[in-house]
């Protein structure tokens, strides 16, 4: 079926196929630049820049980081939130040909000591309050220069004042330190003009990370080229030209938040609404005052919205386009947020996107002249996408439940130093084309839709998040009184799913609420929270597999039981 695209009489104005420049990044969005320089690039809470200042910003980043011997080739790790410091420092790094690791800012020190030595990284941008953990693995890795910055940095006077009257009295003074060196003051130095790298358009240039069935998180090998077609394809799907504008809600650790938020709108030439840490309150407030065309987010983010006082009374006039990833979207969810759409002024349906870091990000989503219930849509100019017969490259016939198959050229390099990994999910098929195997099942009709069904990973979904289960056992076995134990996702009406671990004691004489609170405080040290177990049901032992595995679905099935029962689920899990 995809040799004929039968998605493609749906694409409405959206064309077929795009011409990708074969440039980096950074030149990619310097052709915005010299398009659009007077349009806002970004907005973070009222200070903005236009694309022309924004530029000039990534020229002086560059400048500095080249001073201080960042160099093509090298590895930085960006551990920020979503703000304008992250983003200068990634398009900078990449003027530079370095390759930008993205991490969780609230990565803990193992965390990001497997970070870090996972990626090579010399250098590192993260925000003043977390010195302290880099500090702790700078003798375990290669860690040589921290540039430091502040929250504060890019904010108005009063709201200046404000944040270091709140959460910034709270930050521990940061001494003096020889690697340590200060982003504002890199901004203001004077540094010699750094020149372009003559780096690659196919060449890798960013590390996002995922989870293996292993536990150990995996090092995603994103090139120029996939960051620049994913995102002119995102940005012609939207029509996200220089009138456009989105809430930048996702984080920029995230494919979605990186991807999508942040690298489309540039690349179309919009303004991204950057948001550092998502409250439904902040989120709706910035709806009300900046009037976004675009609001894009996991199904918990538009929940918390509709639960909200302040975005029931907003004027949603505004918006051109609502789309709903990384989860599936529970359809009371989608009717609550349309009827208060349509009570405040607006139109736009809540529509479901498909994708996954491995390509980048969003790669299929519904088309804004079409609709079909229960469909994630259908692919991007460019990619293709197959369903193929579990276990095989055989194309499934329409409406057959298997594989999703994409190829196109948002598709990954690959998993970073791990071959074997890279090639269980990059086959080339009789076609002669390399195709990802996604791990995803799905059903195609007719005409191109895809119906996502469940993950073959075993995966928990949490607040949007991917939660990797054999992680978070590995961190619970290394608890001297664990015997055995399994993590599973437990339908929330909140956060889709939250964690759950079933543990067998060494000593059952030691089960109770105290070893439960001492083995969620276990966890917390280990991974960051929405990974760590909300609950620990002891048990004397766990159900098994023919082959002596754990039966986790068993227990899956087991808590839906006892949810049904209690009058708390009436769903599926994924």
């Amino acid at each position: 079926m995809y040799e004929t695209k039968p998605w493609l009489k749906f694409y409405g104005p959206v064309p077929a196929s795009l011409d990708y420049p074969r440039v980096t990044m950074y030149e990619a969005l310097m052709q915005t630049v010299e398009r659009c320089p007077d349009t806002i690039a970004w907005d973070f809470f009222g200070t903005t820049r236009t694309y022309r200042q924004f530029g000039e910003e990534i020229k002086q980043c560059a400048n500095a980081l080249a001073a201080l011997g960042l160099k093509g080739g090298d590895r930085i790790t960006i551990s920020m939130p979503t703000s304008p410091q992250g983003i200068i420092c990634f398009y900078a790094a990449n003027k530079l040909g370095a390759v930008a690791s993205m991490i969780h800012p609230l990565s803990t020190v193992k965390e990001i000591e497997f970070y870090l030595n996972k990626s090579k990284s010399r250098f590192v941008l993260t925000l003043d309050a977390f010195y302290g953990r880099f500090k702790e693995v700078q003798a375990c890795t290669d860690l040589q220069t921290l540039i430091l910055t502040r929250i504060p940095d890019y904010l108005d006077l009063i709201k200046k004042i404000g944040f270091n009257l709140t959460k910034g009295r709270k930050i521990p003074p940061v001494p003096r330190d020889p690697m340590v060196h200060w982003w504002q003051d890199l901004m203001k130095g004077a540094y010699p003009e750094a020149s372009k790298a003559p780096m690659d358009t196919d060449e890798m240039a960013v590390i996002l990370y995922s989870g293996g069935t292993t536990g150990t998180p995996k090092g995603i090998m994103l090139s120029n080229r996939n960051f620049i077609s994913e995102g002119m394809q995102v940005a012609a799907w939207g029509d996200l030209g220089s009138g456009g504008s989105m809430l930048a809600i996702l984080p920029i650790f995230h494919g979605f938040g990186l991807g999508v938020c942040i690298n489309a709108v540039f690349m179309g030439g919009g303004k991204s609404i950057l948001v550092p840490q998502f409250t439904p309150e902040t989120v709706a407030k910035l709806i009300k005052t900046k009037k976004p065309t675009f609001v894009v987010g996991v199904p918990t983010l538009f929940d918390a919205l509709n639960r909200n006082p302040l975005f029931q009374k907003a004027d949603l006039s505004c918006l051109k386009g609502a789309f709903s990833g990384a989860d599936q979207l529970p359809r009371t969810v989608k009717e609550k947020f349309e009827q208060i759409v349509r009570r405040q002024g607006g139109t736009v349906q809540l529509r479901e996107g498909y994708g996954l870091t491995e390509a980048v990000t969003g790669i299929m989503a519904m088309p804004m002249t079409e609709y079909r219930e229960g469909s994630v849509g259908i692919v991007f100019p460019d990619m293709l996408v197959k369903i193929v017969k579990q276990g095989t490259m055989e194309e499934a016939p329409a409406g057959e439940i298997g594989e999703i198959c994409l190829q196109g050229p948002a598709v990954m390099l690959g998993y970073l130093e791990m071959p074997e990994e890279t090639a269980e999910t990059l086959k080339t098929h009789p076609d002669g084309k390399v195709w990802l195997h996604t791990g995803d099942l799905a059903t195609m009709d007719e005409d191109g839709f895809v119906y996502f069904k469940l993950r073959l990973k075993r995966m928990i979904k949490s607040s949007g998040m991917n939660v990797y289960p054999a992680q978070v056992e590995d961190v619970l076995y290394q608890h001297e009184a664990v015997m055995k134990c399994c993590v599973i996702g437990v339908p929330d009406e909140v956060q889709v799913e939250r964690v759950k671990a079933f543990v067998v004691l060494k000593d059952p004489g030691r089960e109770g609420p105290e070893m439960e609170q001492e083995l969620i405080r276990h966890s917390r040290e280990h991974l960051i929270k929405w990974s760590c177990p909300r609950e620990i049901e002891f048990r004397k032992a766990l159900p098994m597999t023919l082959v002596g595995k754990v039966a986790f679905s068993c227990l899956e099935e087991e808590e839906k039981a006892r949810l049904r029962a209690a009058g708390l689920y009436a769903g599926e899990c994924k």
